[in-house]
């Protein structure tokens, strides 16, 4: 049995735990401009439909007394610790999946901890007392019914799917609760007439891989009660990336530039600062009209440098026809790899590669700032403008 822990409006949570004055009240984390968008929002903020991502002028529209506290990456991340070491002493075979979710393999644990129940609520127990702090807890015999579980009863839920019943669930359950089912896929689904996980047994895999590609496979395989996907304990995180909703649309090539830059700078220290290499640069743009897209690139070598980063990603934006305003830019790098991972050399070295060359100095810069502070040593096209802001912000 698996069990998926999820922690409950985690950042909003925190902060009205450190500020009595915030307690009951809707809450949400952002930046306080009018293009800022939701990061977290508490339950009393969700009742009047404001949830993640959403504009924080729009989030004001729907709540006029709508709280709203910056962010605090720092502080977050300590609290993610701890819950973390509450969760890995009830089994080795724990998975973080992000900075306030995990999986835990419970199976063999019966005889230490009790049922799969008991060590669920022991969990519960235990972050709460220590931290004041709920989560939700989904218990299923495979991993993504786990998840879906724990998202039934929010908050501070405590959700079981048994092995009798799984057959049952699958079939009533709505195919747009199946992680990785989008907007793109639920207008195929709606072709299809696909309701329910369990009508997508009405088609062969023929149909299903040309209408959702791999997806459709495994789309296949979870109707019938079967995920391969298993706890791994030796997680790498999928992505790094970094965006910014800029104060006014834009269109200025070399405002764009500068700021793929900054996004790539701090993309790529990132990276070199949880010892990893990329072998895929993405970017993503939100035009005026909310529209989104993003690009990626498969590179011929594994890469940390921010430069590198950056003028893959420059070439991405030159790629794309660009016709609207641009409200948000990001960058970003997934297949990412351990620093020590063994690469294959190539027979002919690339004259024009200086990758490695501009590693060293990011590595060196990246020294230089964490001894004397972030901004000691910048790009010069990166300065401040005489009132303090970022050039593209004025």
């Amino acid at each position: 049995m698996i069990l998926h822990i999820d922690m409950d409006a985690f950042f909003a949570a925190i902060e009205q735990r450190d500020n009595p004055d915030l307690k009951n009240k809707p809450v949400i984390i952002s930046g306080n401009s009018k293009r800022s968008v939701v990061a977290t929002a508490s339950y009393e903020a969700r009742k009047f439909g404001i949830g993640s991502a959403m504009p924080v002028f729009k989030a004001k529209q729907l709540c006029d007394h709508l709280e709203i506290v910056p962010g605090n990456k720092k502080k977050y991340k300590a609290e993610s610790k701890k819950i973390m070491q509450i969760i890995s002493h009830y089994s080795p075979l724990m998975e973080q999946v992000s900075i306030d979710e995990a999986y835990l393999d419970t199976t063999g644990c019966e005889r230490l901890f009790g049922s799969f129940k008991d060590i669920a609520l022991s969990i519960k127990k235990e972050i709460y007392n220590q931290l004041a702090l709920t989560c939700s807890i989904g218990i299923a015999p495979i991993k993504f019914l786990s998840k879906i579980a724990s998202d039934m009863n929010k908050p501070d839920g405590l959700t079981t799917i048994e092995q009798s019943r799984v057959k049952d669930f699958i079939f009533f359950l709505p195919i747009q609760k199946v992680p990785g089912i989008g907007k793109n896929s639920m207008k195929s689904m709606q072709l299809l007439q696909i309701k329910t996980l369990g009508d997508i047994k009405k088609y062969g895999l023929p149909v299903l891989t040309q209408k959702f590609g791999k997806m459709g496979k495994r789309l296949l395989e979870l109707s019938n009660g079967i995920d391969k996907s298993r706890v791994e304990t030796n997680y790498i995180r999928k992505s790094i990336s970094s965006e910014i909703t800029l104060f006014k649309d834009i269109t200025d090539f070399q405002t764009i530039r500068k700021i793929i830059l900054e996004r790539s700078q701090i993309v790529g220290k990132t990276l070199r600062e949880k010892e990893f290499l990329c072998k895929n640069v993405f970017i993503k743009l939100k035009f005026s009209d909310f529209s989104q897209i993003t690009r990626s690139r498969k590179l011929n070598s594994l890469i940390c440098s921010s430069s590198a980063i950056f003028n893959e990603a420059l070439f991405l934006y030159k790629k794309v026809k660009v016709k609207k305003k641009i409200r948000l830019i990001g960058v970003g790098v997934t297949a990412l790899k351990d620093k020590n991972t063994p690469v294959q050399m190539l027979l002919i070295q690339d004259p024009d590669n200086h990758n490695k060359q501009w590693e060293s100095v990011d590595f060196a810069v990246d020294s230089i700032s964490e001894k004397f502070g972030m901004d000691i040593i910048n790009k010069a096209s990166l300065t401040k403008d005489n009132q303090g802001r970022k050039k593209y912000d004025s």
